[in-house]
């Protein structure tokens, strides 16, 4: 199967996604605790979306080890970012172009970058998800 980056989650039984959108919790984003640069990422993300949908888990807290041992087989991992929203796992570039479409002022134009193929934007999440702790 090819990997695109983006999965609907089928056949699922109760489970914490269901909680958390019952809590209110629209989109759940998965990432890296340690990287300096993700939780600056997820600070500007805070900062720029005033309707408060995202909540977030560090990949390295007990919260994600469900949603690690649900969508490893989908690539999810410690190193990766993931969007789950409306039973819908969106990974790596796909992931970061569904956050900044969510977020305030002109933000939401980077996701026309949706448009340019993934073999192209995946490269590219990888060179700096390879190199972020030594870049931050």
């Amino acid at each position: 199967m090819e990997e695109t980056g983006l999965w609907i989650i089928s056949s699922l039984k109760h489970n914490q996604m269901s909680d958390d959108a019952s809590n209110g919790r629209k989109s759940i984003v998965l990432f890296d605790g340690y990287c300096n640069l993700c939780n600056g990422i997820v600070d500007f993300i805070k900062s720029h979306n005033k309707r408060g949908e995202f909540y977030f888990i560090p990949l390295q807290s007990e919260n994600a080890s469900e949603y690690i041992v649900r969508f490893e087989k989908h690539g999810l991992n410690k190193g990766s970012v993931a969007l789950i929203r409306n039973e819908i796992i969106y990974l790596k570039s796909d992931a970061v172009l569904e956050i900044v479409k969510c977020l305030n002022g002109i933000w939401p134009l980077l996701h026309v970058l949706v448009y340019v193929p993934r073999f192209i934007r995946d490269p590219v999440y990888y060179l700096i998800a390879r190199n972020r702790y030594k870049f931050f």
